[in-house]
């Protein structure tokens, strides 16, 4: 099990969020589906499942993230 440090969080478009993570002993970087939106029809979209950041039509843009307090 790694530990992890949330560094931000977002709500897509299609309603799914989304959470940034940083793995404390890598300083991997890794972006997981939180929730998954009622309304979203992204099959990618799965619950616990990791996605990449640089996929910016899904909603992972810079625009788009929210930063936890």
């Amino acid at each position: 099990m790694n530990l992890v440090r949330l560094l931000r969080f977002t709500t897509l478009a299609c309603g799914c969020v989304s959470g940034h993570y940083q793995e404390l002993a890598t300083s991997r970087e890794v972006t997981y589906i939180e929730s998954k939106g009622t309304a979203c029809a992204e099959s990618a979209h799965q619950r616990n499942q990791p996605v990449s950041a640089n996929r910016v039509v899904h909603g992972f843009g810079p625009a788009n993230s929210a930063h936890a307090s």
